[in-house]
């Protein structure tokens, strides 16, 4: 049997597979009046801007470790590099706790967003746990081939989704609506409840913080991953930048909060068919399932590549580790993934929590604060991993290096804060807020203390 994965992605491969699973389409139409709803104010684009830069820093490390990072495990094989096995494994186990929240989190939506359209189109209502169970099917058929195809799927999608910003962002401009620059001013962004802002912005960036996940399919990884890594976050950040302010302009300045607090779930919509054409709503309307997909396509992916990798390191079966002799890929732990996706999302129903109100809000609440944890151990990891080599020249980071990491830290850690802040919030309640806090306590403490070999591969490359 072939041992290796096939290595087949270069660097457009990789944006295309992390940046559909930021879903630009459905952060533009969902996020951006949340952004501004929740703030209560038109700061947007300086919340992302801030978003950009925070991430920007924390990119600088997680680039310069590629190299001493051989796993595919990104979050996990970093932490384990930097801050030791016990706190690598706890990163682990969050890691995969909150990738399938995500997950499932995005497949319930999925099949809302995807019936909605169904009913309106044709007038047939179908529940949407019958449509997330055909979409776990195809992700599963995708998942189980090698990682090209999903690129090419997610290659097309992402483009369309783009274009159709584009073209949104052309149309404001063109319609003549007055360009205020008050979205750029400091004072702006402070006002209001820029806390909440920020973190909605943030989260808008969900997805590019994977590119290591595919290291073991990328051609040239030492450079492959990084030059993802940057043209990932910087590609994002610009379109959101942009995007956000011309919304705000579209939607007449400050009267863009009143219309995001009455109608955030068309108010894009309508933007679109008012100043291009009615065509366009509907193209929207399309592109924002098409998204979803795509983004449960990316998040599926990834918690198969975090499967494999601790497969192959001990800490899981080794099955999960199995490479598929024809296509290459990690199918074994691609089907795992398919069955436990499929397990959670029919267990949610046959709980009938609501697919948005409970399922969605919850589920992705709770996923959105462990990613952020995981980003700021990664950030610390790297301080500590060129800590201890500070004598040896091939692996001492430079003044930039530590300097940007630490800055990046500190700014996830402020995120991070803010989202415990905000818990009640984002999963529906304090009770529910404290019930979420517990078990990702009490996942991450419970995966310190998991079985598995001591930096086998890696230590080797160290």
């Amino acid at each position: 049997m072939e041992s290796t994965l096939q290595r087949s992605l270069g660097v457009p491969g990789i944006v295309f597979m992390v940046v559909a699973a930021a879903a630009p389409i459905t952060v533009v139409v969902a996020n951006f009046p949340i952004v501004i709803s929740e703030s209560g104010s038109i700061g947007a684009p300086l919340m992302v801007l801030a978003a950009t830069l925070i991430l920007a820093l924390f990119s600088v490390g997680y680039a310069w470790m590629t190299p001493k990072v051989p796993d595919a495990g990104a979050f996990y094989s970093y932490v384990d590099r930097g801050l030791g096995r016990r706190a690598g494994l706890g990163t682990a186990a969050i890691a995969l706790f909150s990738y399938v929240l995500l997950t499932v989190s995005m497949t319930c939506y999925l099949g809302v967003q995807t019936g909605n359209l169904i009913n309106l189109w044709l007038g047939v209502h179908i529940p949407w746990w019958l449509i997330s169970g055909l979409m776990i099917v195809i992700v599963g058929l995708l998942g189980y081939r090698h990682i090209e195809l999903s690129a090419k799927v997610l290659g097309v999608v992402l483009v369309l989704e783009v274009i159709t910003v584009i073209t949104i962002d052309v149309g404001v401009l063109a319609s003549g609506r007055e360009l205020t620059l008050i979205p750029f001013s400091p004072t702006e962004a402070l006002s209001g409840v820029p806390g909440l802002g920020l973190l909605f912005a943030f989260l808008g960036f969900f997805g590019f913080e994977a590119t290591a996940v595919f290291r073991n399919e990328a051609k040239d990884p030492e450079r492959t991953i990084p030059r993802a890594t940057y043209i990932a976050v910087f590609f994002i950040g610009a379109l959101y930048f942009v995007s956000s302010w011309l919304v705000i302009v579209g939607l007449d300045g400050r009267s863009a909060i009143m219309a995001s607090r009455a109608n955030p779930d068309h108010v894009m919509i309508e933007l679109a068919s008012n100043v291009v054409a009615p065509i366009l709503g509907d193209i929207v309307q399309v592109l924002v399932v098409t998204s979803m997909f795509a983004c449960m396509l990316s998040f599926h992916n990834i918690v198969t590549r975090y499967l494999f990798t601790l497969g192959q390191r001990g800490v899981l079966p080794a099955a999960l580790g199995r490479v598929h002799p024809t296509h290459r890929a990690p199918s074994t732990a691609s089907r795992w993934v398919t069955t436990i996706t499929a397990i959670v999302v029919f267990g949610s129903a046959v709980l009938q929590l609501d697919p948005v109100v409970q399922i969605y809000t919850w589920y992705s609440g709770a996923g959105a604060v462990g990613v952020i944890w995981m980003m700021a151990l990664t950030s610390f990891a790297v301080l500590a991993f060129g800590r201890r080599h500070r004598n040896d020249a091939s692996k001492a980071p430079s003044a930039w290096v530590i300097t940007a990491s630490a800055l990046g830290g500190i700014g996830l850690l402020l995120v991070f804060f803010l989202s415990i802040g905000n818990l009640p919030e984002l999963v529906g309640g304090s009770l529910s807020a404290i019930i979420w806090g517990v078990v990702l306590i009490g996942v991450f403490v419970g995966g310190c203390f998991l079985p598995g070999r001591v930096n086998t591969k890696s230590e080797k490359v160290a």
